[in-house]
């Protein structure tokens, strides 16, 4: 296996094509998906592990899945993108949790290690993570991995309007 990251409870490591089903798990899960608006299709879920696979070769990182230690169970992903923000482009830490592993704890764990990959590993000043703002649960996360809201603006995403917050924290 090709692991990124390790924490106590959690590895983090590069999507395979072989994965495409335990992205369908929550891509395809409106209840996931809710701050997108919609659910991926089985287009959009491939043209997602494209997209990670191109920013692995491209920047080194990307999204990672998250397997739990003891069972080696893939329960969402966590990991480093490269967004562009009213014309400024940013480190952002993403993640995606199987709904059943919510509230756990294993999303913060995630997002704090990427938070330290990020410094240490790719010595970035600066992170940030993208919020609609109807995302309570994502916003409390990004408070507890230090992070405060830069600026507030609109994402414009299929079709919609979807207001959404900047999180940022710095080394």
């Amino acid at each position: 296996m090709n692991y990124i990251l390790e924490t106590e409870r959690l590895r983090l490591r590069t999507w395979r094509f072989d994965d495409i089903d335990h992205l369908n798990h929550f891509l395809q899960d409106m209840e996931v998906m809710y701050a997108y608006d919609h659910i991926f299709s089985d287009e959009e879920v491939q043209e997602w592990l494209d997209w990670n696979m191109k920013s692995y070769q491209e920047s080194g990182y990307g999204l990672w899945a998250i397997e739990l230690c003891d069972t080696g169970e893939v329960i969402g992903e966590c990991g480093l993108t490269n967004q562009t923000i009213e014309g400024k482009s940013y480190l952002e830490i993403g993640y995606h949790l199987v709904k059943k592993h919510w509230h756990r704890g294993y999303g913060i764990e995630a997002a704090k290690a990427c938070k330290r990959y990020a410094f240490e590993k790719l010595n970035k000043e600066e992170v940030v993570s993208i919020v609609r703002d109807t995302n309570i649960a994502s916003m409390n996360l990004a408070i507890r991995n230090g992070m405060i809201i830069k600026t507030s603006f609109i994402q414009h995403y299929h079709g919609l309007d979807i207001p959404h917050y900047l999180f940022s924290v710095k080394r």
